[in-house]
Order: structure tokens, then C-alpha cells, then sequence
């Protein structure tokens, strides 16, 4: 009994020993650990400070973390990108749209930094600049439903709501449950209407003046669909006509627009007594390029019925899109025309057009185009009988008042064969519902 009793004393008195030398081993083991390690093994904490201090819309305070962390790691995107939406939701847009534009500079693979880019400039009532980046956003990561629910409400704020239709309908389709697109596609549907009348004069060296006024109806019926109906009325030489021209546009999804339609009048001889015509609009764009943004291809044809002889029109253009909403259009028509007794001609023309912005405000824009037209014409209207070659010199101001209104202005001068000259004016107002 008395050996056992020693014995459990002197196995005791050996685990005390034991654990305190592993107690002792653990202790001087913290110390000597780098500390820095210990830090790095605690999950970061800044950010749940920033969100808190933005709760309490404590701007300062947000800041004042956000600048010491970028201060620890100054080439940390993603920091930076912390202090963007801080300048954002302080309303200091400004300072955010510089940030944001800094860090894309860098890395313009991130879809958030584009579409935090994109809420900065709708709140600057940069609408296109806003729309633009979420494109790019979208074409980034073209599976997040949010993204598309973001380039919808742009859409809508740019008067656009059957584009806005259609991405909700994208955002329901990668995300059945997402409420934010459910509510404006549960809402009804969606129509696109614009409204547009204009009028015309033509001064003429050798007749008298040539005048017209006319109207047209854009509906968008649905993301695929639209029609245009229209009509106008006439003088050509002291002789009065009047036209109805209507026309029906497939929007062919990442393909192209096709659109078919005619016009019958009463031509009183002075006018075509009815036209078919049939274009194609294929465009492709790449917003995030550097000189070329875009470029679209336009194909037409046209025939005029008129009294006495059937023209034909082949009509091609391209249209390229340029840094800061400048636009270069380069266009050639041939012209077949065939009159009653005489033979088959063809007559080619071309023209030149330049497209850029001048003023901009927060719900407004003026821009501005120059155009430069040569060729040949053997047109059988009142105006135009027998053959001419010509040069047109012209240009042309749009203001758009909002995203649902527009006024427009163009002026050209025209110097035919036989020292004959054509000045004409037009002058419209267009409305979007």
C-alpha cells in the first residue's frame, strides 16, 4: 500500500512538471512569434467600421479609416474602390468619377468599378457616359442578373423603356426570384412612341420655292417590332400633292435591324405616285475601345414610281463611332432610272456627313453635323427634269431639350450644272411617349 501511494506521488509530481514546462514553452513561443503574422491571422475589421460609419452617415470618420488603409496599402484596388462609393454616398461626385476613372486606368476588368462609374454619372446627369459604362459592365460578366437590373433603370431614365423591357426580361431569366427586375416587368407593358413633324423649303435660282410639311409615328411595339406611319403635303411649282408612307422594322436580336414599307400619293405628276423601299442596319460597337467605339452598316433600296419613269436607288453607308460622341458617316447611292421612250441610265453620287456634340448639361445637349454631297441625278420631278451633276455644302444642329423632346435645324446649299443653285431648310420637333 505504502510503495503504490509513492508511486502515485511520483507520477503526479512528473504531469505537473510536464505541463508546466508545455505551458511555459507555449508562452515563450508568443513571444517569440512575429507579430505581424498574429496580425495577419485576425480577419480585417475596416470595412465593417466604414459600413457602420456610413449607417450614421459619419462621412468623415469613413474616410479617415478608408485613407489609413489605402496609406498601409497604397496599390490596393480594391481599397480604393472602398473610398469611391464612400465619396459617392458623401455626394462628393466629383472626387468619386475621378476615382473610379483612376482605377479603371488600371484594371478595367472589374464590372463593379464600371457600374459604381455608371451610378456616379447618372447622379451627374451624364446620361451617356452612365450608359456606357454599364454596357461594359454587362459585356464584362453578361450572367449577373444585377448588372442587367442596373443597365435597365439607365435605360428607363434615358427614355429608352422597351430597350430597359428587354434587360429586365435578361435579369428575370438568370435570376427568377430577383424582385428589383419582377416589379417593373409585372408593371405592364411597355411602349415606345415618338412623335415627330417637320417642314421644309426648298429656293430654287431658276423656279419658284418647293415647300413641305409632314409627320411621323414611331411605335415600338415590343423589343422585335416596330412600325412608322406617316404622311406630308407638298408644293412643287404652284402644284399641290400629298403622300402616306408607312413602314414595319423587325429588330433582329445582336443581328440587325430590317425594314420594309411604301408610300402611295396623290403625285398630281410632280411626285412619285408610289415607292417600296427595303434597308438593313447592322452595327457593332465596343465601348471600352480607344479610337473606334463602333461602326454600323446601312443597305437600302428604294423605288419611285412617278407618272412617266421608275427610278431605282441603291444606297449604302458606314457609320463610325468616335471617342466623345463624335460620329464620321461615309455614304454612296446609285441611281437607275428608266423613263417612258428613252433608255436605262445609271447615276452615282456620294456624300460625306460629321457628327459632334457642342454643349451639354445635366438633361440637355446641343450637336452639330457638317455634310459634303457630290454627284449626278436624272430624277423625273417637277424640280429636276433632265440630267444635273451638283456639290452640296450643309450642316445641321439637334438639341435635345430632355430624353423625350428634340428640336432640329439643317441647311444646305446645293450647286447644280448650268449655274443653277438650291438652298433648302428644314426645321423639326420630335417628341418621345
Amino acid at each position: 500500500m505504502f510503495f503504490r501511494l509513492a508511486e502515485f506521488e511520483r507520477v503526479t509530481t512528473e504531469a505537473v512538471r510536464c505541463f508546466s514546462a508545455l505551458l511555459l514553452a507555449f508562452f515563450l513561443s508568443a513571444l517569440v512569434l512575429p507579430w505581424p503574422l498574429l496580425a495577419q491571422a485576425q480577419p480585417p475589421n475596416w470595412q465593417m467600421q466604414v459600413r457602420k460609419y456610413c449607417e450614421a452617415a459619419d462621412w468623415p470618420s469613413a474616410m479617415r479609416v478608408v485613407e489609413a488603409e489605402i496609406a498601409r496599402a497604397p496599390q490596393d484596388l480594391d481599397v480604393k474602390a472602398w473610398r469611391a462609393r464612400v465619396l459617392t454616398w458623401a455626394g462628393r461626385l466629383g472626387e468619386a468619377e475621378l476615382q473610379y476613372r483612376q482605377i479603371l486606368a488600371v484594371d478595367r476588368r472589374d464590372p463593379d468599378n464600371w457600374a459604381g462609374l455608371a451610378a456616379v454619372c447618372l447622379r451627374e446627369g451624364k446620361i451617356k457616359d452612365a450608359l456606357g459604362a454599364i454596357e461594359i459592365a454587362v459585356e464584362i460578366d453578361p450572367k449577373r442578373a444585377d448588372l442587367h437590373v442596373a443597365y435597365a433603370r439607365l435605360l428607363n431614365v434615358a427614355g429608352q423603356p422597351v430597350e430597359a423591357r428587354a434587360e429586365f426580361n435578361k435579369a428575370l431569366s438568370l435570376n427568377p426570384t430577383s424582385t428589383e427586375a419582377r416589379a417593373p416587368v409585372q408593371a405592364g407593358r411597355s411602349y415606345a412612341n415618338e412623335l415627330h413633324v417637320g417642314v421644309e423649303n426648298d429656293s430654287l435660282s431658276y423656279a419658284g420655292a418647293n415647300q413641305g410639311q409632314g409627320a411621323s409615328l414611331m411605335t415600338r411595339w415590343s423589343p422585335l417590332w416596330s412600325t412608322s406611319l406617316g404622311g406630308g403635303f407638298y408644293e412643287r411649282g404652284g402644284i399641290f400633292a400629298d403622300k402616306f408612307i408607312g413602314s414595319v422594322t423587325l429588330h433582329a436580336p445582336s443581328f440587325a435591324a430590317i425594314t420594309m414599307g411604301g408610300a402611295i400619293a396623290g403625285d398630281n405628276t410632280v411626285i412619285p405616285k408610289s415607292e417600296a423601299f427595303f434597308d438593313f442596319d447592322r452595327g457593332l460597337s465596343k465601348r471600352d475601345a480607344k479610337i473606334l467605339k463602333g461602326i454600323e452598316f446601312q443597305y437600302g433600296q428604294h423605288w419611285y414610281w412617278y407618272q412617266a419613269a421608275r427610278i431605282l436607288t441603291l444606297n449604302g453607308a458606314a457609320v463610325l463611332y468616335l471617342p466623345h460622341d463624335w460620329t464620321f458617316t461615309l455614304g454612296s447611292t446609285g441611281a437607275r432610272s428608266a423613263f417612258s421612250g428613252a433608255g436605262v441610265e445609271w447615276r452615282p453620287s456620294g456624300s460625306a456627313r460629321l457628327g459632334f456634340p457642342l454643349l451639354e448639361w445635366s438633361t440637355a445637349s446641343l450637336s452639330g453635323n457638317i455634310l459634303y454631297a457630290a454627284g449626278s441625278e436624272n430624277f423625273a420631278s417637277a424640280d429636276q427634269i433632265g440630267r444635273f451633276s451638283s456639290q452640296t455644302y450643309g450642316g445641321g444642329l439637334r438639341f435635345e431639350f430632355s430624353s423625350r423632346m428634340y428640336a432640329t435645324f439643317t441647311y444646305s446649299y446645293q450647286r447644280r450644272t448650268q449655274n443653277r443653285t438650291d438652298s433648302y431648310s428644314g426645321a423639326g420637333y420630335g417628341i418621345r411617349f
